[in-house]
């Protein structure tokens, strides 16, 4: 885990691709989307079903890491709204037991707005906790502290003729209504099967504005590594 400051809080970005939240004891991980592999064989395109499995694996893992009391899931919990109904009986039993060894909480996503809590935890829309908004898409025009998820950013960098592509997360940087310094960031997407944008994507910059600067940054050998995305003239 790195630290990274953000909005005038302190937090640590794993390797897994999770946000925690030292001051109040939370994971937020964004798009597990569980069940996409199922999703796919419905429709005829047959991948391993076992997804669900490597994705529960690392939010245990991530748990373990952090000692998180409280995890928040940033919306596309499932592939689709009728993911829960769909998982095997190991996937449901690793499902069943986080939701009661923390406090858990699904922000809901577009691709399961009718999400029923059948596996534990509760359900909402957003939420904000200190003052900090958690929602599933980062919301334009924003001017609080937001975190978010949606897009599944993800750096690409060409190294000695060598295309680089790692997920990432998304970090603006502004002054606030009061002057105060604060930001919004794009968590990547954490699901096993999920893929990635571009971070520098139009959509995902035009998505943080207004902001003075748009940064990619990633967990690298211990340290955090920032990219400069854009940055206001």
């Amino acid at each position: 885990m790195v630290p990274l400051s953000f909005a005038g809080e302190e937090w640590l970005l794993t390797e897994g691709r999770a946000l925690y939240w030292p001051r109040e004891g939370t994971l937020l991980v964004a798009d597990l989307h569980l069940e996409k592999g199922s999703f796919f064989a419905r429709h005829g395109q047959m991948i391993p079903p076992y997804d669900s499995r490597e994705t529960l694996e690392r939010v245990a893992l991530a748990i373990r890491e952090t000692g998180a009391r409280r995890v928040i899931t940033l919306g596309d919990n499932f592939h689709d709204s009728d993911g829960s109904t769909r998982l095997e009986p190991h996937a449901s039993g690793m499902l069943d037991a986080l939701t009661k060894a923390v406090d858990w909480v699904w922000i809901t996503g577009n691709h399961d707005p009718e999400m029923e809590a059948r596996h534990g935890g509760t359900l909402a829309e957003e939420l904000e906790i200190g003052g900090t908004i958690l929602r599933h898409r980062a919301q334009k025009g924003e001017t609080r502290p937001e975190l978010s998820g949606h897009y599944h950013p993800r750096l690409q960098l060409k190294v000695r003729q060598r295309m680089i592509r790692r997920p990432c997360a998304v970090v603006s940087a502004n002054d606030g209504p009061d002057g105060k310094p604060t930001g919004r960031m794009i968590l990547p997407a954490f699901g096993a099967y999920t893929g990635g944008m571009n971070a520098a994507d139009p959509a995902i910059l035009k998505a943080l504005q207004p902001a003075d600067r748009i940064d990619a940054v990633v967990p690298a050998k211990g340290k955090l590594a920032r990219f400069n995305l854009w940055q206001a003239a």
